[in-house]
């Protein structure tokens, strides 16, 4: 069963964060560069409730939770390079990231469930860093989140706004893609169907893309559709393959990032590929025969 919010909140206040010996005591810090355009660490869009207290480790850190939040994808507030990627088990953050955004500025998402990125690798804001967990020192799925000034916890802001302490408050992501405005996925095929595979055909419909890719040394084929609209909403989206010969298999259903992946044996045969979003569909002939 989920913690519930009121539980979870007194318990990290006394438990594994409290014991981290990376977590330094709140000290104001300001400094002369200018500190980057925070964003939420989540997909554009999607709204999460930022729980603040007086007795949090760091005080100034902000937990994330939102209903069957587990599996989540939490994203990268800003640019940067990611500069610490740990697991301290069961206790403290868990499984975390740093991010360094320059300037002497970082942010910390702790309690992951898998983490996608790697030290020293460099990322874009909005880019995944892992998912939602309930590692380490947490009683139940959230997301902690921090950001400090030369290595002291400050008060946390999104797109220049301060967020509420001390309480709990809705926000919605305006991590939308470099500012742009236009919601990003921050799942990609090679998250849909795994490693190994190669794209070797695409077919962009409205409000998604289709692919089609291949493991050569598997010799099967992947098909997955990643949605370009409404990212983070569950909405009605497919995918297909069928193996001239066989049976057809699709995977259909409300999903916030994509449909899939459909995998199937195709070493040497034809298939037909495809799928579908609420307003638009696509259905290949039999091709890519080998």
């Amino acid at each position: 069963m989920k913690t519930t919010k009121t539980k979870l909140i007194s318990t990290l206040a006394v438990g594994g964060l409290l014991a981290a010996g990376a977590i330094t005591t709140t000290v104001a810090a300001t400094s002369a560069s200018a500190a980057p355009n925070f964003q939420m660490p989540f997909p554009c869009g999607q709204t999460w409730d930022g729980s603040t207290r007086s007795n949090h480790s760091p005080n100034r850190s902000v937990d994330f939770n939102r209903p069957n939040d587990i599996g989540d994808t939490v994203v990268a507030s800003a640019g940067g390079t990611v500069s610490r990627v740990a697991n301290e088990g069961s206790t403290s953050y868990g499984r975390w990231v740093e991010v360094n955004h320059g300037g002497g500025y970082t942010t910390r998402y702790a309690h992951l469930s898998t983490q996608s990125v790697s030290t020293g690798q460099a990322v874009k804001a909005g880019q995944k860093l892992g998912t939602v967990g309930s590692t380490g020192g947490s009683t139940g799925p959230h997301l902690h989140f921090e950001q400090r000034l030369n290595g002291n916890d400050i008060s946390v802001k999104f797109n220049g706004a301060t967020v509420a302490y001390y309480t709990t408050k809705a926000y919605t992501s305006k991590n939308c893609g470099g500012g742009s405005g236009t919601p990003t996925n921050p799942q990609t095929i090679k998250d849909a169907c795994g490693t190994g595979y190669t794209v070797i055909d695409r077919k962009a419909i409205k409000g998604a893309t289709i692919y089609l890719t291949y493991n050569s040394a598997a010799g099967k084929n992947c098909v997955a559709t990643m949605k370009t609209t409404n990212i983070g909403k569950k909405t009605r989206v497919s995918a297909f393959l069928e193996v001239k010969g066989g049976s057809r298999s699709t995977d259909a259903g409300s999903y916030g990032y994509y449909a899939g992946p459909v995998k199937k044996s195709a070493a040497g045969k034809c298939v037909k590929w495809g799928g579908s979003t609420s307003a638009a569909s696509y259905t290949s002939p039999f091709e890519h025969c080998g």
